[in-house]
């Protein structure tokens, strides 16, 4: 993997230039910064991937089970969610937000090893890489929808001190900003569902017990249950506007928390390093 760590040195460099291009534009909106930034984000998105098939060519695994092969899928995700924004609904704004989450993501993994010993000890199997995949793509999901709670919340801001700035025009109806996070969800939550069922059907082959008292699992279950309520509550039109936000954002917080802190008590779930 020593040959291919330029590029990723190379990914993380080009990613942090996207990133402040697109902040550039946030503040002042500079056309040309925008369009440098999505230029340079297209070619992070490339890197990656060259980046990622290298892992995949070098692994005897599909490289998603230690915590720095975790945040670079991850972070590739988000990437791809982006150009996919931009090419069906050029929201500048959403693509700003997303990808600095991504940046940090990415960030994040250079203080972990590539590979680890450990990964090789475990039972490995196509259903494990299938329940991390899905979380993945179910947190990628979850994340956007966070994004377009926090512009529905500023949108409405904004609106309220009758406040016509330029950033205002920019962003979508606030109509529109509750669909599309509510769309969102109704991706992430048979995604996170999935990837549970899968996660508990590997484990109960692999492990004699101890799965069912994970504190990752039950908090899993319970960013499950968080964003099924959401969905419920949206779909019967009890919690609409800001409520449904602000309870988008609640949901989040706990999705983070699962995945950043419950590692340490977690027995099953630790990982490999």
């Amino acid at each position: 993997m020593a040959e291919a760590r330029w590029i990723y040195d190379l990914t993380i460099f080009l990613y942090a230039a996207s990133v402040l291009f697109y902040f550039n534009d946030f503040l002042l909106s500079n056309r040309k910064a925008n369009r440098i930034a999505f230029g340079l984000l297209a070619v992070v998105w490339a890197l990656q991937t060259v980046f990622f098939v290298s892992q995949m060519a070098a692994k005897p695994y599909f490289p998603v089970l230690t915590l720095f092969e975790t945040l670079f899928f991850y972070s590739w995700i988000l990437v791809t969610v982006s150009l996919a924004i931009n090419y069906f609904f050029r929201v500048d704004l959403l693509i700003f937000f997303l990808n600095v989450i991504g940046f940090v993501v990415l960030t994040a993994s250079m203080f972990f090893p590539e590979t680890s010993s450990a990964a090789h000890s475990k039972v490995i199997s196509e259903l494990l890489f299938i329940h991390v995949t899905l979380a993945m793509f179910s947190y990628a999901a979850f994340a956007l929808s966070m994004i377009l709670s926090v512009l529905y919340l500023l949108q409405n801001k904004l609106l309220k001190q009758k406040r016509w700035t330029p950033l205002l025009r920019r962003l979508p109806s606030l109509d529109k900003l509750e669909l599309f996070s509510y769309f969102t969800n109704m991706v992430g939550v048979p995604l996170l569902l999935l990837a549970l069922l899968l996660g508990a059907i590997w484990a109960q082959l692999v492990e004699t017990g101890g799965f069912w008292t994970d504190a990752k699992v039950w908090m899993s279950l319970l960013v499950l249950l968080a964003y099924s309520v959401l969905l419920y509550r949206r779909f019967t039109e009890d919690w609409l506007g800001r409520k449904l936000a602000w309870g988008n954002l609640v949901a989040f917080v706990i999705l983070l928390l699962n995945f950043v802190f419950t590692d340490v008590f977690s027995n099953f779930h630790r990982w490999m390093y």
